[in-house]
């Protein structure tokens, strides 16, 4: 058992006592953060990184092939930044909050713009007549967004998507990062406490979250969900694409059956970014996917959409690169691998030894 005071999943998710639903539409991705390391509120924190750090990590990116994924990219980022910082094995609480928002503003402002030519998405070529998205059933409408101008959701937004920022769409990306910044312990979490358990500096900490998250079971089942959605943009037909996943692969990516275990009234964090994205233009066809999906998911045997689903739909609505949900994901996260990191430097090093059963062939006599 892991003793750890950062979130609740409880009725409902809860970063440190405070309701994460709430917090998504009405603070920044960096004060939560900040909340999430420390418990101190910081409402108007803005992350900056070192400029020196930020150029040689564009450097380092430059010399990557354009199709590198941006999970790669973040990978690549984070180790250049630490071979820039002397002080990363500091691991008291105050510093490694420090790394920490240096870190997340050099993940942000290293990454290179999308550019119009090569911006890549399911709907490219496609007309985009911007209509509203539909807001998920019994979830209030957002009315209350952060003044987020300068923050790292307003700086990651033309790194993910070549079309113009609106405020109602940053507020969702912003609310995006707030929502997945900490699940508890989540497999890469757990990564992350036993680079912590060893000591290792906050940056390999990060690299141990993200080398978890790289699986297609966590990280990676955001592209699947936006893949699904992609078809059924594509096809016009979101039923069929449904059925069609059911045939094939007995489930649905993006919707949950039965019920998540921690969710057992639906995803919360699914509920919000919908509810939220109904602010946010979408061409024709994005919504009408969107909305036969979570249509068909409700037909006879009831599935709710998981947060890569809401994920899926943010990211097609708003035109990003087809592993925007990925990135969007691994930055939130960074957040609470450190959070957990902070609380893993507090307790006794190396304590995950874990006693394995060996089951192989036994030593022949005389060997």
């Amino acid at each position: 058992m892991i003793r750890t005071a950062v979130t609740l999943i409880r009725d409902g998710l809860h970063y440190r006592g405070r309701d994460a639903t709430e917090l998504a539409r009405s603070a920044s991705f960096e004060t939560v953060a900040h909340w999430l390391w420390v418990g101190q509120w910081r409402p108007d924190l803005r992350f900056t990184a070192p400029p020196e750090a930020v150029e040689q990590a564009r450097t380092a990116l430059a010399a990557l092939p354009d199709a590198t994924r941006v999970t790669d990219r973040l990978r690549v980022i984070a180790g250049v930044v630490a071979s820039t910082d002397p002080m990363r094995f500091n691991t008291e609480p105050d510093a490694v909050a420090a790394t920490g928002g240096a870190l997340l503003a050099a993940l942000v402002d290293a990454l290179p713009p999308v550019e119009p030519a090569t911006a890549r998405s399911w709907t490219a070529g496609h007309g985009r007549t911007r209509t509203g998205v539909r807001r998920a059933a019994g979830a209030p409408p957002d009315t209350d967004t952060p003044s987020l101008v300068g923050g790292l959701a307003t700086r990651l937004w033309p790194r993910l998507t070549a079309e113009s920022p609106t405020p109602p769409a940053v507020a969702v990306l912003n609310a995006a990062l707030v929502l997945l910044a900490d699940h508890d312990l989540a497999a890469s979490t757990v990564a992350a406490r036993v680079a912590a358990s060893t000591r290792a500096h906050p940056y390999a900490v990060v690299a141990a979250g993200l080398s978890a998250f790289e699986g297609p079971l966590h990280g990676a089942a955001a592209s699947h969900a936006y893949r699904l959605l992609g078809a059924a943009i594509v096809s016009g037909d979101p039923v069929g694409v449904y059925s069609e996943a059911l045939r094939t692969d007995g489930r649905v990516d993006g919707f949950a059956q039965p019920a998540h275990p921690l969710y057992p009234d639906g995803d919360v964090r699914a509920r919000t970014l919908l509810a939220m994205l109904d602010a946010v233009p979408a061409a024709a066809e994005v919504r009408a996917a969107i909305d036969g999906l979570l249509d068909a998911a409700t037909r006879r045997s009831p599935r709710q959409p998981t947060v890569e689903f809401a994920l899926a739909a943010l990211v097609h609505s708003c035109g990003m690169t087809p592993d925007a949900g990925e990135g969007i994901f691994a930055v939130a996260r960074t957040a609470g691998w450190l959070a957990h990191a902070m609380e893993e430097y507090r307790e006794p090093g190396l304590r995950f030894r874990f006693h394995g059963t060996y089951t192989g062939d036994r030593p022949s006599p005389g060997s």
